[in-house]
């Protein structure tokens, strides 16, 4: 069985094939996104692998579905990128990972807080070049701030345990309240108070047209002026023009960023030798008190391995014709 993996990158490739070791699987490894243009790559496949900025929307899929793919596979959580109702019309299954590792996300967006918090980024910068003077790199304790928290699904969850474990008081807003998080004292708000309210304003719910630009304008100006933002979940749930003029007032103080709105053909690429044209993201770290990382909170050896181990084993019970798991839109 051959499966066409786009967007592969040498880490995909080394977990994939040590997930697959003793499958029928046979991997075409392309390092290219897919999209409508590069479907064609995908002949004689009978299944294609994804990742989180290929983009299948109803052109994409319906050329998929003419070279006769019969799977989607997703090895991310996330399926903004795809048209579901296309695939549905077109009978395409599309499968995810819904659970990877909670814990590689949830510590990667607690680290990039302290990193802030503590000037982390730049005490580094200064030691390397024989400057040992604290001045400029006052931080504040995290205990006995207030952490607000949108979305308390699997990842947000564990944030909040982790803010639990710091001492934080923690208010959240999700359309389904944890029980669990609650009875350990997370107080669940409607989202326009936990954004009143936060000292610490972290994302962690999904990307739907409800809630593209969630952080816009007109939140930034509601929050606590200074507050320190943190996005891991998806670029477009902040709209960056607005952040970069609360930047310049002092409304947002610290930001943390792990994704980008426009981060596709940007991110998991050596740009390093390039003028990058993106105007808007090369004035993120112009500022001290940002912190951007290119997507990579989800990149930990358990988390890899977790990811590989599910999308293969999807793609064995597409072979089997077996139930497929963790079917999107099931």
């Amino acid at each position: 069985m051959i499966v066409a993996c786009y967007s592969t990158q040498p880490h995909d490739r080394r977990s994939l094939e040590a997930a697959a070791t003793g499958s029928p699987i046979e991997w075409r490894w392309l390092d290219v996104r897919l999209d409508a243009h590069s479907t064609p790559l995908a002949a004689g496949a009978a299944a294609v692998c994804c990742f989180v900025n290929d983009r299948l929307d109803a052109a994409a899929l319906g050329r998929l579905a003419d070279l006769g793919v019969k799977l989607v596979a997703l090895r991310c959580a996330g399926f903004n990128q795809v048209d579901l109702v296309a695939a549905g019309r077109l009978g395409l299954p599309v499968v995810r990972v819904p659970e990877y590792s909670p814990h590689a996300v949830a510590e990667h967006t607690v680290g990039l807080m302290l990193t802030l918090v503590r000037r982390l980024h730049k005490a580094y910068a200064r030691v390397r070049d024989g400057n040992f003077s604290l001045e400029g790199l006052l931080g504040f304790d995290l205990h006995g701030k207030t952490a607000g928290i949108v979305g308390t699904g699997r990842i947000g969850a564990r944030v909040a345990e982790i803010l639990l474990g710091f001492g934080c008081r923690v208010i959240a807003h999700d359309p389904g309240a944890d029980p669990r998080l609650a009875a350990r004292g997370v107080t669940y708000l409607p989202l326009d108070h936990v954004i009143a309210g936060a000292d610490i304003l972290t994302l962690h719910c999904p990307l739907t047209r409800s809630t593209h630009h969630l952080v816009d304008a007109r939140r930034i100006a509601a929050t606590k002026r200074g507050v320190l933002l943190v996005n891991t979940s998806r670029g477009g749930l902040v709209d960056t023009r607005a952040v970069i003029a609360a930047l310049k007032t002092g409304q947002i103080g610290l930001l943390g960023l792990d994704v980008y709105e426009e981060e596709a053909g940007l991110f998991f690429l050596d740009h390093s030798d390039e003028i990058i044209g993106d105007d808007i993201f090369m004035r993120l770290p112009t500022f001290p008190n940002v912190v951007v990382t290119a997507h990579q909170a989800f990149f930990t050896q358990e988390a890899l391995a977790a990811i590989a181990e599910q999308t293969v084993r999807n793609l064995v019970h597409l072979g089997r014709g077996e139930a497929l798991e963790a079917l999107v839109g099931a």
